[in-house]
């Protein structure tokens, strides 16, 4: 059991050194030797986990769905009207960027043209899918004006959310994300939402941002 244990810790120190690597200097640029050295374990060592570096890039995108989906269904569990949820799903995709490498490298693998291999989905195809959920159902509480192209629209938050992230990369450092965040709410709020129903979601906005910020 104390070998499984260390094993599993050993696997997880080698993902998170890869996601770190990947995140800052990008997928071709970093070798199985780099992530040997920043992970402090021998070569056997990760061979014994990942025969290829492609294997570790597919590990990380299994996480990063992994987190996605467990954010989603977190929310989902408390009830909240559809565009809170939806909201709340993109400051909490925000604030697992902000806390580790796993979810900013897992995007950053997406957008550098590594193969997602199946029955791993694309996260854009996945958060295409939790987004246009809740847009339906942000429609059918009358949170959205009811003639919006839902499909384009989350097309457009995903190109937002994406976008926001990958100029940020670049930018500014990952803590900012969530002010990001609280910027295009406010920009798609002014668009989507009906004018009674605005102030709420603002608010909203700036209540998640502060929390992100404060956590």
């Amino acid at each position: 059991m104390a070998r499984q244990l260390r094993a599993e810790q050993t696997r997880a120190t080698i993902i998170t050194a890869a996601a770190d690597l990947f995140d800052r200097h990008g997928y071709e640029s970093t070798s199985l030797s780099d992530i040997v050295e920043h992970a402090h374990v021998t070569k056997g060592a990760l061979y014994f986990h990942f025969a290829a570096k492609e294997d570790l890039a597919h590990a990380i995108m299994e996480l990063q769905s992994q987190a996605s989906r467990r954010v989603a269904g977190d929310i989902d569990d408390r009830g909240y009207p559809a565009l809170e949820a939806l909201m709340r799903l993109t400051f909490g995709l925000a604030r697992l960027s902000v806390e580790g490498p796993i979810t900013r490298a897992g995007l950053r693998l997406a957008t550098g043209g590594v193969a997602v291999k199946p029955p791993l989905r694309h996260p854009f195809a996945e958060w295409l899918d939790l987004m246009s959920r809740r847009l339906v159902g942000a429609v059918k509480e009358s949170d959205i004006h009811p003639d919006v192209d839902v499909d384009a629209v989350a097309h457009s938050l995903v190109c937002f959310f994406v976008g926001t992230r990958v100029v940020g990369r670049s930018r500014e450092p990952a803590a900012r994300l969530p002010r990001r965040m609280a910027e295009m709410w406010h920009v798609l709020i002014r668009g989507l939402v009906p004018v009674p129903r605005r102030p709420r979601y603002l608010t909203l906005a700036a209540r998640l941002e502060r929390e992100i910020m404060a956590g």
